[in-house]
């Protein structure tokens, strides 16, 4: 029980320097701080409605790079573009931006422990779920 707390605190140490003193760009890349979610529904709304819940999303600050990317190409497409981004599109981006910040994790902590090292390691194979949980809680 010990050596699991001893653990902890010292996986807790190493990740601390790295998520208070993140930059920006990495501060945006946390799902937990995205107040903006594609529609919940199947079925889309119409195309002006689907092009303001796009422009919701490239209006919140915590939006990353992949999203503000994706959602300007689906912007710019066909009203298919726009569905295809509320649908798929803005997930796959969030996922993109959440590697992106798990690796900046990695690279930027030099003095990180085997166990923090694992549990990136299982957060970058896992699941985009995975991935968001990690950048939320750090385990």
């Amino acid at each position: 029980m010990q050596l699991t707390r001893t653990a902890l605190a010292l996986t807790a140490g190493a990740l601390a320097p790295a998520l208070l003193l993140a930059t920006p760009a990495l501060a945006t890349a946390a799902p937990a701080k995205t107040s903006v979610t594609a529609p919940a529904s199947a079925t889309p709304g119409s195309d002006t409605e689907n092009a303001a819940a796009i422009a919701k999303i490239l209006a919140d600050p915590a939006s990353g790079k992949g999203v503000i990317r994706a959602a300007n190409a689906a912007l710019s497409g066909t009203p298919e573009d726009r569905v295809a981004f509320l649908t798929t599109g803005f997930a796959k981006a969030q996922d993109e931006d959440n590697r992106v910040a798990i690796g900046r994790i990695l690279a930027t902590t030099p003095a990180t422990s085997k166990a923090v090292r694992r549990e990136i390691t299982k957060a970058l194979d896992g699941t985009p779920a995975d991935r968001a949980a990690f950048l939320k809680t750090g385990l």
